[in-house]
């Protein structure tokens, strides 16, 4: 059994998942609840967050039949940042072949960097390997070889984040068997292999962030965190119109498009307005540019930090996944806005009862219960390595490594 908890800004997921023997992930039960104690995707009261994270559990369970003991879990938040870094080693054996030895000396070379002691290391990501001089290696292991470099994709967070966190999930009764960064999972659900080789970057919006992952070459070389995301369009409305959030939200949902020649001149809605019994009809066309307004802003901060990380590295483009990417003309405005391919992606390749899931809303959530199945197929050779002492399940890989070199 596998589980994965997605604690978001505004909705908390568990999801119970089960791996049959050709590695096929079946979902088999699932909560939803909304959540509160959040915001932007950080922990801003502990008692409502551990309400929200148990009622999703509690409901996992109830539909699956199954306890919940220990899970996968997401972590968001401005404060989840990314670095590159090289390790260089000489080859000891005598025999001069790389050992898994050397490539375990060889990424604490690398982990070795400067990290502020206010962070923790969440992931460090072997990118590739250079063995005397021969770039592109991806598997160093029993290669003749003097010198043993490597480069790593090092994912860092907030300390004091990941422990409010950490508490919430265990106050909750769930143990953590791994953090993910959120962006990272989402991009387990929605990116093929062919387009990680190629470098494209998966932009999950969420309600209150953006988290970014972009992967050249097969693996990531920039993680981060934009603090914007779909609650900015529905204040906006808000604002814009005079009307409640829940109002705006509703707006935004039935009738929203990021697209103006959508929409016709004379389409009208009725909105309810904050102090007046009778409501009003508005024009959909202002609703329509109020919110392409904000949409076309919110990819060219996307546009900057891309250009920053290196968008001349993504051929296949952007991926946009999370509930905010499924307003109607996000896909084409972020081509117009962001000039390279951009579509909208949500999880595929998973059974069981899915139907409600398979949507951009929920690749976080079923992101990681595909990143805790790679895990546990990968066993010897993690393509991802946790930080230490995350949970059980890294402490078994880190055994099975070294029973098994």
């Amino acid at each position: 059994m596998l589980v994965g908890v997605d604690v978001g800004t505004t909705k908390v997921c568990a999801l119970i998942g089960e791996v049959s023997r050709d590695g096929r992930l079946t979902v088999m039960g699932h909560g939803t609840v909304p959540s509160s104690g959040l915001k932007k995707g950080v922990v801003v009261n502990i008692d409502q967050t551990i309400r929200s994270i148990a009622d999703a559990v509690e409901r996992a369970e109830r539909l699956s039949g199954w306890k919940i003991d220990r899970a996968f879990v997401g972590v968001g938040g401005q404060h989840v940042e990314s670095q590159n870094s090289k390790g260089q080693v000489a080859v000891t054996a005598h025999h001069r072949e790389v050992s898994r030895e050397d490539i375990n000396r060889a990424v604490e070379v690398a982990r070795a960097v400067s990290i502020p002691s206010n962070r923790d290391v969440l992931h460090v990501e072997r990118r590739g390997f250079i063995v005397d001089g021969q770039e592109g290696v991806k598997d160093p292991l029993g290669m003749s070889a003097l010198r043993l470099e490597v480069e790593t994709h090092i994912v860092t967070a907030s300390a004091t984040a990941i422990q409010n966190l950490s508490k919430c999930v265990a106050a909750a009764g769930v143990k953590i068997d791994e953090l993910v960064a959120s962006s990272l999972a989402s991009a387990e659900a929605v990116v093929n292999e062919t387009e990680k080789d190629l470098g494209v970057a998966v932009a999950d919006i969420g309600a209150g962030t953006i988290d970014l992952a972009m992967f050249n070459e097969g693996s990531p070389f920039f993680t981060g965190v934009i603090p914007v995301g779909g609650n900015n369009v529905t204040n906006d409305l808000a604002i814009g119109l005079k009307t409640s959030l829940g109002v705006a939200e509703e707006l935004k949902i039935r009738h929203g498009t990021c697209d103006l020649k959508a929409v016709g001149d004379d389409e009208e809605i009725s909105v309810s307005v904050l102090g007046e019994e009778a409501g009003r009809t508005v024009s959909r066309m202002e609703v329509a540019q109020i919110i392409e307004a904000r949409m076309r802003e919110t990819f060219e901060l996307l546009a900057d930090q891309l250009r920053s990380a290196g968008a001349g590295m993504l051929p296949a483009g952007v991926i946009l996944t999370g509930g905010g990417s499924q307003l109607a003309g996000a896909a084409e405005l972020g081509r117009e806005v962001l000039e390279m391919p951009v579509r909208v992606a949500g999880p595929s390749s998973v059974g069981g009862l899915v139907e409600t899931l398979l949507n951009p809303s929920y690749s976080t959530a079923i992101g990681l219960l595909q990143w805790g199945a790679q895990s546990l197929n990968s066993g010897d050779t993690p393509r991802y390595e946790s930080a230490p002492a995350m949970g059980g399940l890294g402490r078994i890989r880190d055994a099975l490594r070294n029973i098994f070199p």
